[in-house]
Formats: C-alpha cells, sequence, structure tokens
C-alpha cells in the first residue's frame, strides 16, 4: 500500500493523471487562472495524446447536435471559437472548412429540421440547402436536403495537446502509469507509478480517458459508471478530389455516435468513419487486440446487457460494416454515389470512452464529479476534444476549490 506521511513534502499541488489534451488543458488552466501552483501529470505513453486526443477525425465540432443548455453544448460552440484562436497564436495547423449535414431518405428530413432548431437554440448559424443546393458545397455528394454549418472546421489536436503541454509550464511524466493510489482525506494523495516512482499531492485530478473509472476506484471512489470501449474504424480516401470539405448523415438521436462521415483533414486527406463496434480491451484498436481480464468487466457490467437488448439492430450493421468493406462502401455510397470499394484505404482506428450507467443509459454529457481531494473526468468523449478549453477551466476551477479547502 501506498501512504501519505506526514512530514513529508509534497511533490506537487495538483496531480493530474491522463496526458490527453483534457488532461493537459486542465494543467493550462490550472497554472493559468493559479500562478505559482505545482502541477505534475502523469501519462503512462511515452508521449502525449496517444489515445481519443490522437485517434479521432480531426474535427472541431460546432455544438449543433448537442441538448440546448448541456455542457456539452455550451463547451463546444465556446471551445470551437477558443480552439481556432489557440491554434491561430501558437501557428498550429487549422481550417474554418464548414460542413454539410446531409438527408438522402425523407424519414431522415423531421431530424434534418430538429437540428435546425436545434442550433439556432445554440446560437449556431445554419444555411438549410435543397437537394439541387448541396452541389454548391460539394459537387459529389446527393441528398434530399441538407444544412450547411458554417463555424465548424479541422485542426491538428495532437499538435495543440503538445502546445499546451508546454505553455502550461507544469511537470509532464511520461512512461509513468498509476498502478496504485492511497488517499488520505486529511493529507492527500500519494499515487505509486509502474516505474516504482511515489508521488505525493494536495489533489489529484483524474482525466485518464478510457481508465478513468478504474482511477476513480483506486481512489476509493465509486464513480456510478463503468467505461465501455466502442472502436471506431476509419478508411482513407483514395480520391479525395471527391470531398472537398466535411460531409455528416443526420445521426439517429438514439445513439451518442454520428454515423459514417467524411473528413478532409489538415493534410489534404479524406477519412472515412468512423462506425462503432464493441472493443474487446479498453485500447482495442483491431479485432486482435483482446484483454480478457477487462472484457470480463466489461461483461460483468449490467449496463453492457441493457445496451445490447436495446441497440441490436443498430450494433448489428455496426458490426456488418465492421467485417465488410462492400457494407461500409454502401453506407458512404448514400452520401457519395462515385466511391467504389477499391477507393478505400484502411487507416488507423480510434476507440471511444463511453460511460455507461448500470441500467444501460449510455451519458450523453460530459460527466464531471468529485471526491475527497479529487477530481473526476468520467465521461469526455467527442466533442471534448473541441471543448476541451473549457473543460480544463471548469476541472481546474474544482481542482483549485478542493486545493484552497484541503
Amino acid at each position: 500500500m501506498v501512504q501519505v506521511s506526514t512530514g513529508i513534502a509534497y511533490d506537487c499541488d495538483v496531480l493530474v493523471v491522463g496526458g490527453g489534451i483534457v488532461g493537459l488543458s486542465t494543467a493550462y488552466a490550472i497554472t493559468r487562472s493559479a500562478p505559482g501552483t505545482r502541477v505534475v501529470v502523469l501519462e503512462k505513453e511515452a508521449g502525449p495524446a496517444r489515445h481519443q486526443t490522437g485517434r479521432n477525425s480531426g474535427v472541431i465540432h460546432s455544438g449543433i447536435y448537442y441538448r440546448p443548455g448541456s455542457l456539452k453544448a455550451r463547451y463546444a460552440a465556446r471551445g470551437a471559437a477558443e480552439m481556432v484562436k489557440f491554434c491561430a497564436e501558437y501557428g498550429i495547423a487549422h481550417a474554418v472548412t464548414g460542413k454539410l449535414i446531409v438527408a438522402t431518405e425523407r424519414s431522415e428530413l423531421p431530424r434534418l429540421h430538429g437540428l435546425v432548431q436545434r442550433g439556432r437554440e445554440n446560437g449556431i448559424p445554419v444555411r438549410e440547402l435543397g437537394a439541387t443546393q448541396i452541389a454548391e458545397y460539394e459537387p459529389e455528394v446527393e441528398g434530399l436536403a441538407a444544412i450547411h454549418v458554417g463555424t465548424t472546421g479541422v485542426c491538428d489536436f495532437v499538435g495543440v495537446a503538445r502546445q499546451l503541454a508546454e505553455a502550461s509550464g507544469a511537470e509532464i511524466r511520461y512512461g509513468a502509469e498509476v498502478r496504485r493510489i492511497d488517499r488520505r482525506p486529511e493529507l492527500g494523495v500519494a499515487v505509486l507509478t509502474g516505474a516504482g516512482d511515489v508521488v505525493r499531492a494536495r489533489v489529484l485530478v483524474n482525466c485518464a480517458g478510457l481508465h478513468c473509472d478504474e482511477v476513480a476506484r483506486l481512489t476509493g471512489d465509486e464513480p456510478g459508471m463503468r467505461i465501455v470501449p466502442f472502436r471506431g474504424e476509419y478508411y482513407s480516401l483514395a480520391r479525395p478530389e471527391l470531398v472537398r470539405g466535411l460531409v455528416y448523415p443526420v445521426p439517429d438521436p438514439t445513439f451518442p455516435f454520428l454515423g459514417v462521415h467524411l473528413t478532409r483533414g489538415i493534410d489534404g486527406g479524406v477519412h472515412i468513419g468512423p462506425n462503432a463496434v464493441p472493443a474487446l480491451a479498453r485500447e482495442g484498436y483491431d479485432w486482435g487486440t483482446v484483454r480478457p481480464r477487462e472484457l470480463a468487466a466489461t461483461l460483468a457490467w449490467p449496463g453492457s446487457w441493457q445496451i445490447a437488448r436495446r441497440h441490436w439492430r443498430y450494433g448489428t450493421g455496426e458490426l456488418r460494416r465492421s467485417v465488410s468493406r462492400r457494407a461500409f462502401t454502401a453506407a458512404v455510397r448514400r452520401l457519395l454515389p462515385a466511391v467504389t470499394a477499391d477507393d478505400l484505404v484502411p487507416s488507423a482506428a480510434g476507440v471511444r470512452a463511453q460511460a455507461v450507467l448500470r441500467d444501460g443509459t449510455l451519458v450523453d454529457d460530459f460527466l464531471i464529479r468529485e471526491g475527497a481531494r479529487a477530481v473526476h473526468v468520467l465521461n469526455a468523449p467527442s466533442p471534448a476534444a473541441t471543448a476541451s478549453l473549457p473543460i480544463g477551466r471548469e476541472v481546474a476551477r474544482r481542482a483549485l476549490e478542493t486545493l484552497r479547502s484541503a
């Protein structure tokens, strides 16, 4: 057992677990808000942003999809503008491209109109397009109607994470996997890393992403949810000239995934995806990566079975697109009829850390909870990269309040 002992100096005031974009934004916000606060970030990988931050489509989301008043809606819209400004200030590759959300079936038209209303409620300007107007933006895309969202963009989120690490002034320790945590409410926390180092702090901030629920339990807090990992598989488009910007389908409102979409990235290439299939490990980036302990923990969580029962039809389609390039191509052709299976080149996959409650509810908003001497970020999937600057400020505010009251 790792122990906090009286009479031993603290290594830092705030210890952040997780070197993704949310953890690094939190460190950045703490040192900006309270200069002189000593911050250490522990990241188990050899560098920053190796998981969710570095394995997404690189989109700066507008905030149009999210329930008005939710943290996602507020922080995405605010965060998008701040992210563009941050990238411009530090010379990080980015572009404000706008995007199309396209209805390809009549049944999708009411949902598309609902997105227009939601965009207006969230303060996001949108332009409604008829079928013939789609070609003004994307000549190869076909649909019955669409909306254009001008504030959407793309950027290099890995570059953003590196800049946050550098500008924060925090001590970043890579290759430092958390193994044990001893929390004493009257003293603070002590963390044992895989390298055998002990780091003592007054307050712990848990931004461990795919492992955030495990870190919360190591701290002694029951998070009331579990991370159920979903892998998103991507292809690159061999003919990138077919797509000018960003093209999305109308999302299914019962599931927190946006569907297979087309993204022209900052490198000029076009990424297609992701789908959403169960991952067999928290870092299961392909079907061959299986970690029995992690898989058993997922299957033991009652919420996992509730998801399967409620969404089996949706899940079956996602699995079919995972194992069949022909099926994946058919999904893409709904938006981009000119594409063929030969145009799809397999690309790196990502894994979404989705918080699931015991009753199978998929947590649909950012989730931040506090314990004694601890702040836990328990649900921060997309659009967390977009919203990382305001999320970081909120987590920093809570951490500093905890520090002051300790």
